[in-house]
Order: C-alpha cells, then structure tokens, then sequence
C-alpha cells in the first residue's frame, strides 16, 4: 500500500514536469526559429516479488512471476527539429533556412553558438548581428552607402551601391549541421553549442553537405502546434489528476486499515 503512495507521488511529479515543458512550447509560439520540446518518460525500477523463469519442479516453470513498478520519471526532453511555417517579412535583413542547418554567432568569449533565428540587424559599423549584438559568423559588414541588400538561396550577401548596375558581393553566409542536432546545449536567447552528445559542426554553404537553403526576406517560425500543446497540457492535467487519485486512494487504504480495531 506504501508504494502506490509513492508510485503515485512519481507520477505527478513527471507530469508537473511534463506541464512545464508544454508551458514553455506555448510561451515560445511567437519565437522565431524556436524549436519545440517533448518529455519523455520511462518506469522505474521494480519490485520482484517472484522472480519470471524460477524453476517450480524439473519439467516447469514459472511463467510470469511477480514484478510491481514503483513509479516513472522523466528520462529526458525531445527537441523536434521539423520545420517551422514561413512568415514572409519583407525585410532585407531577414533570413530562414529552408532544410537542415544553423546559423553560426560569434559570442563574446571567441566561441560559436548556433541558432535558427534569422532575424538579423546591422549594427552602427554595419555588421550583420543578432538581436544581442553578437556578429554572425563569418562575419558580414555592409557598407553605409548601401542602397539594397541581396541574399541568395547559396548564402552569398550582396550590395548595390550608387551607381552600380550591378550587385556586389561582400561576403558569404555558412550553415552548420549536426548529426544530432537534438544534442545540443540551449543557451537560451535563440543559442545552441555544441556537446559530446551533438557531435562537431559540418560546416558549408547552404545548399551543399546536405545544407539547406537561405530564404530572404522571410523568417522561420516557431513549430509549435497550439492546438496539439493545449491536448499535450489536457493530457497532463488528467494524469496528474489520476495520480493524486491513487494518492487518495491508498490514503483512504490505509485509514480503513488503522481503524480495524475500532
């Protein structure tokens, strides 16, 4: 009867966990290039009562045994790296990768984070850098006489400057993929490293090494489903609800017990 009350006990904290993780899938639907979360559950261990396969005389065996679970627990957080819906912005600075792929951020420290949020600026020495002010890398200055910015599906940036005819190009935007993008380090504020886990970059121009392709004038939105995060939190909320029930239960369980005397 002890184990049901902390079986059940598990299981509400797996789902209160669960409901946070469905909570910030919503809070992010507006993000750009976010990527959604999923909980993933496993039981703990088990209780054997009778072990499956002991031996009962020299021809049988037993069948099933007794096992008795003690509970679950959250194993881990699924990152679901599908694409988002693409929002046409009209602005030049705006970037989605359509396909496979990271943008790559210099942070402060001389290290490279990743993120799939395209909406760049140009900051006072015309550089391309993200809403934080970190450069993207490989880095892309625009010059200030500028009339209009290019990007190609390749990643190649281009100007047109006064007097020119024809665009010139001042640099070059590079994609990086992991094997396990899944892997990957939130930092938070739209970044990603690297770990163990994610393997090392493959880094190349969008459309080679199985790269996707750059999109101007569009941004990736987040591929958040707030109709399948509101069932996601219904079906949360119902289990956590089941599993204060067989708290309840067990509880009244072992009133009825202390009262036999009675």
């Amino acid at each position: 009867m002890i184990r049901s009350l902390w079986s059940g006990a598990t299981g509400m904290i797996a789902q209160q966990t669960n409901l946070d993780v469905v909570s910030h899938n919503l809070a992010n639907v507006n993000t750009a290039g976010f990527k959604k979360l999923r909980a993933d559950f496993q039981d703990l261990m088990y209780q054997i009562d009778r072990e499956p396969g002991a031996p009962v005389e020299p021809a049988s065996m037993v069948p099933n045994g007794i096992q008795v679970g003690l509970g679950s627990r959250v194993s881990g957080t699924s990152r679901i790296m599908g694409q988002g819906n693409m929002q046409v912005t009209g602005n030049p600075t705006d970037v989605a990768i359509e396909g496979d792929g990271f943008f790559q951020v210099t942070m402060p420290d001389g290290t490279v984070a990743y993120t799939r949020d395209g909406a760049w600026r140009i900051d006072g020495n015309g550089q391309i850098v993200t809403a934080d002010g970190y450069l993207l890398e490989p880095a892309v200055t625009v010059p200030n006489n500028a009339k209009e910015i290019i990007i190609s599906p390749t990643g190649q940036v281009s100007v047109l400057l006064p007097g020119d005819q024809n665009p010139q190009e001042i640099g070059q935007i590079q994609l990086a993929r992991f094997v396990n993008p899944g892997g990957l380090k939130a930092l938070g504020k739209n970044l990603f490293i690297e770990t163990p886990a994610s393997g090392a970059p493959i880094v190349g121009n969008p459309g080679e090494e199985g790269l996707g392709t750059t999109i101007q004038r569009t941004l990736e939105m987040a591929n958040v489903q707030v109709v399948e995060e509101m069932v996601n939190m219904i079906v949360a909320q119902r289990a956590y609800e089941a599993n204060s029930k067989t708290i309840a239960t067990a509880d009244e369980l072992l009133r009825i017990a202390n009262n036999l005397r009675r």
